[in-house]
Parts: structure tokens; C-alpha cells; sequence
């Protein structure tokens, strides 16, 4: 039997990725994962629609060296079978470069740790021109043209992430700037409530605030805990020896909740489409406001939210894919 190595096309395969559907509030989330996974305290999301037009992300997390960033910026860099620390938010070693490409061309990644500052890029353009997986690495010069790189550097470690050419963000928009306005409003909601349990600073994980272009996030509660009504206990369930927590909350009625409130849970239109089950892995949001067909979204149920929190030690029973995004778990469970 005779072996043929078929490595994939760098410029095919970097372009065909761009496709798997990311919007810009589901990209940058995944980013900020990677923030948490390095026990970052602060995100720092800077959006600039004019000129040389970009967006950064740049957290105060640990850092990598100078092979972790060689590593981080590889395509599959993690198998998605290998064991996990608890507190990982990835799997698939792709969400990085996926993302990010998915809204531009320029991805730029520096990293400060130990004193030592690393940066790599991917340019779409580059690649393509060399049909090879033509990693760019910067030196000094090169970094000191990057946006926000100066900012970096009043921190003792951290990682710093900047997309530019922004072709995908830019597609048949008119304005962008006006565009990309509505674009922000959508990532500040997305994240308040995807990342609201680390922006309250929930016991057990580290607290993580999240500055947009100067404002802080503020978390968004989909449960109101301070003003619901827990119906019920918890159910803790077993599957291959890890827990699973399920919490019902019925939340109060729209008579005693305040405007802001109401704003919070999406209105009282979004009362009734955000009701029903809300899955965390290691308490970050995969998915919301759905009964997984097991009944209608009703009017009787809207009131209705139920926490299931998941570790990711069970990431194989899910089809969770890269986007981190994944369907109700189909497994027999047994309540402890």
C-alpha cells in the first residue's frame, strides 16, 4: 500500500473558512473565550470605522510565549477529543483564526509575556500570492504600526488582536461608519448576556469587565435572580460520572418589573421569544431562548427560563461546533 500526503491548499482552505457563518457579535465573543481561557480580568474592544478601519481586542490575560503564539495562530491547534481544563472554552483550535478571518483579511496577534513581546499575522492577500501557509511574523517596527500597541505595552502581560481590511464587515454597506454603529450595538447586547455571569463575577470564576470604545459592558441577567421565583430545586444529573445543574427561574410579571428590566430581557416582545432553556459551558451562554421542540414557545411559558449548566468534559455527547454553538444533549441522565 503506497501513502499520498495531501496537505490542504493554504489560500483555498483559508478562504473556504471564512464561510462557516460567524456573525461579528459571535466572532468576537470567541475571541474574548480566548481571554478568559488566560485569566484575563479586563477586555478592552475598540472599534475605529474610519481611514485605515480596524477592530482590536486586547485583554490583560497571561500571555503567551513565543511557541504558544506559533501554536495559537496554527490551523487545528487542538484536538477536539483531548481532555480539557476545566475552565477551557475552546475545543476545536480553530476558533481564533476563524473568526477573526470571517470579518477581515489582516488578522494580527501580539502577545506580552515575561517581559517579551511576540506578534504574528495572517494576511489573506499574502497567503495568497505565496500559496503557501505563509505565517507572518513582526518584528518591532512592524508592531509599532498596529493599532493599539502602545497599550499593550503599559500592560505587564497580555494579548492584543486586531482585524483589519475589513471586507467582510464592509459588504454592501453604504456607510459603514453608520453602519458599523448598529454592528457595535448588536456585540455590546451579545456579550452582556453570553458573558454575564463573568461581568457580575459570579462565585467561582474569575470577574471579567468588558470596556467598548471606552464604556463598560454591563451584564445582562436573562433570569432577574434577584427577582425571580426559583420554582423549583435544582436537579443535578449524571452522565458518565459528570454533573449536570438544570434551574428553573419563572420570572415575575411585566407589572413588576422596572423599564429597564423590561429592556434587559428584550421587551416584552423578547419576554415571550427568550423563554425556555439556557445552556452554559463552564458558564459561559451556547444557547437560548428555546424548548429544543420538546413544546411551543407560549404564552402560559413565557415567564419560564432554565438554567443547565454543562462542563465541557462532555463536549463528545454534544455536536457542539466551532462557533460554540450546539443543540440540546440527546442522553439518558440519571438525577443524583
Amino acid at each position: 500500500m503506497e501513502i499520498l500526503n495531501l496537505p490542504p491548499y493554504a489560500p483555498t482552505l483559508m478562504e473556504s473558512t471564512r464561510a462557516i457563518g460567524y456573525s461579528l457579535e459571535a466572532a468576537v465573543a470567541d475571541i474574548i473565550d480566548n481571554s478568559i481561557a488566560a485569566n484575563a480580568h479586563r477586555v478592552d474592544l475598540y472599534f475605529f470605522p474610519v481611514g485605515g478601519e480596524y477592530v482590536a481586542i486586547m485583554d490583560d490575560g497571561i500571555g503567551m510565549s513565543d511557541s504558544e503564539l506559533n501554536i495559537a495562530m496554527q490551523y487545528g491547534s487542538k484536538n477536539p477529543n483531548d481532555q480539557r481544563q476545566a475552565d477551557d472554552l475552546g475545543r476545536f483550535g480553530l476558533g481564533l483564526k476563524t473568526a477573526s478571518l470571517s470579518q477581515c483579511r489582516v488578522l494580527t496577534v501580539i502577545t506580552k509575556q515575561g517581559g517579551t513581546i511576540n506578534a504574528r499575522r495572517w494576511d489573506l492577500d499574502y497567503v495568497a500570492q505565496s500559496g503557501e501557509w505563509s505565517l507572518l511574523i513582526l518584528d518591532t517596527a512592524e508592531m509599532e504600526n498596529v493599532p493599539h500597541y502602545s497599550d499593550l505595552l503599559q500592560l505587564d502581560h497580555g494579548t492584543l488582536v486586531v482585524w483589519q481590511k475589513l471586507d467582510r464587515m464592509k459588504a454592501g454597506e453604504i456607510n459603514f461608519e453608520q453602519a458599523l454603529g448598529k454592528k457595535m450595538d448588536a456585540v455590546r447586547e451579545h456579550i452582556a448576556l453570553v458573558f454575564h455571569r463573568y461581568i457580575a463575577g459570579e462565585t467561582g470564576i474569575n470577574k471579567l469587565k468588558i470596556v467598548m470604545n471606552g464604556a463598560t459592558v454591563a451584564a445582562a441577567d436573562p433570569f432577574l435572580i434577584k427577582k425571580s421565583v426559583q420554582a423549583m430545586d435544582n436537579e443535578i444529573l449524571s452522565i458518565h460520572g459528570k454533573k449536570i445543574t438544570v434551574t428553573p427561574y419563572i420570572l415575575p410579571h411585566t407589572s413588576k418589573l422596572t423599564s429597564d428590566e423590561i429592556k434587559t430581557l428584550g421587551g416584552k416582545e423578547g419576554l415571550r421569544r427568550q423563554q425556555g432553556f439556557y445552556v452554559y459551558r463552564n458558564k459561559r451562554l451556547l444557547v437560548w431562548g428555546t424548548w429544543f421542540r420538546m413544546m411551543r414557545q407560549g404564552e402560559m411559558s413565557k415567564l419560564v427560563r432554565i438554567k443547565v449548566d454543562i462542563p465541557n468534559a462532555l463536549d463528545d455527547l454534544w455536536t457542539l461546533d466551532i462557533k460554540n454553538r450546539q443543540p440540546f444533549l440527546r442522553q439518558k441522565c440519571e438525577i443524583i
